[in-house]
């Protein structure tokens, strides 16, 4: 396989840059297409280490003419290039679905239709833990079940738990697995499920393996510390660095499974590099659950920050409530098992953005300001 061309659409991003990185060490040939959506990127260009290793288009996936000479000479495809962010994608719907779906229909449309096909080995999707909502739950009565968009009266009273959604009681959470029927509960997510879909239908269709990689919530050095919607863990980093408050939505027990991008990376290309026939979805997580106050209180920990951590008596449209990946089919099939725990994990992460500049927090507060003018932050009562 080395010396095959790969391309990386969105590959001047946090993950594409980590992941373009490994490839070039192990003897690839990458090319990387992104348009440096200024939301994302500081600059418009690529680190100085990979500026002379990579052939790199400055172009959006949306263009068809600028597709077609990309695609030229490529024999295996990483697909990341999408616009990310649950709140951000309630309010630019249209964007969302332009990018995400539009963008990868031109995609797949130019691949059917010209001669590159014969040339394509495997398709490699960057899809979203966001396809399944609130995901799998055991419920006494009923099993395992997978709860509805969670009810604007019952948590505006505080009452942030999912219910069965055949009885209404109380249920546990379960690992995920990707057996769970699709439940979006955002329009990233449904835009994910669909990009996802079709994907996996051309790769089906055209004899090559396609995977779609379900990414929990991917976390590292390298991850944009600007954008406000890229997570919590440069959100509260900026913040506690500048001993601003940290406030945190619902009541802080809302929970996530990180999963540190070296991780992300190597399930990555074992997917590029599968030898067998695979076309499907695998998750990609550590299966390691963390609540939220406990992220904000290692945070401010590390950084000996006076921040205080407050319940900001608030709620988002679209939000999930916890999220745990299943990882038994990925490490059978790519034979990997997530290596990097939380605790260290988020010690790497944090010596790196210790090390950045810090941030202006107004892009925070402007992205707040625009949920709340979009009624999509709600006050509990």
């Amino acid at each position: 396989m080395k010396n095959e061309n790969i391309l990386i659409t969105g590959g001047a991003g946090f993950i594409g840059q980590h992941l373009t990185r490994r490839l070039l060490k192990e003897g690839f040939n990458v090319r990387i297409i992104d348009n440096f959506s200024p939301q994302v990127h500081d600059t418009d260009t690529l680190p100085p280490d990979l500026v002379p290793h990579v052939d790199l288009i400055k172009a959006d996936i949306r263009d068809r003419e600028a597709m077609k000479g990309v695609l030229k000479g490529i024999d295996r495809i990483v697909h990341l290039a999408a616009e990310t962010g649950t709140g951000q994608s309630m309010y630019e719907i249209d964007k969302y679905f332009s990018i995400n779906v539009q963008g990868t229909a031109i995609l797949l449309n130019l691949l059917q239709g010209g001669k590159v096909k014969e040339r394509i080995k495997s398709i490699v999707l960057a899809s979203s833990r966001a396809v399944y909502g609130e995901g799998a739950y055991h419920c006494s009565e009923h099993g395992t079940v997978y709860p509805e968009q969670r009810n604007w009266d019952s948590m505006s009273s505080g009452e942030f738990e999912p219910i069965c959604p055949e009885c209404c009681q109380k249920v546990n959470l379960l690992p995920t697995s990707e057996s769970a029927p699709f439940k979006p509960m955002s329009i990233y997510g449904l835009t994910k499920q669909v990009q996802e879909q079709a994907v996996l239908l051309y790769a089906q269709i055209s004899g090559i393996n396609g995977i779609a990689l379900r990414y929990q919530n991917v976390y590292g050095p390298g991850q944009s510390l600007k954008n406000p919607y890229t997570g919590i863990l440069a959100v509260f980093s900026n913040l506690a660095r500048q001993n601003q408050n940290i406030e945190i939505y619902e009541d802080g027990l809302e929970s996530r499974d990180f999963i540190y991008i070296d991780d992300v990376v190597e399930y990555t290309i074992r997917s590029l590099q599968y030898q067998g026939n695979f076309t499907g979805a695998l998750n990609v997580g550590s299966g390691e659950q963390v609540t939220v106050a406990t992220i904000a209180s290692e945070v401010k920990k590390f950084f000996n920050s006076s921040s205080s951590i407050l319940i900001a008596e608030k709620f988002r449209i679209g939000d999930i409530r916890h999220n745990i990946a299943e990882m038994q089919l990925a490490q059978r099939i790519l034979g990997y098992t997530s290596k990097i725990k939380f605790k260290e994990g988020l010690n790497s992460f944090l010596t790196w953005a210790a090390a950045e500049p810090e941030q202006d927090k107004s892009a925070y507060q402007r992205s707040v300001a625009e949920l709340t003018e979009k009624n999509l932050m709600e006050s509990i009562r």
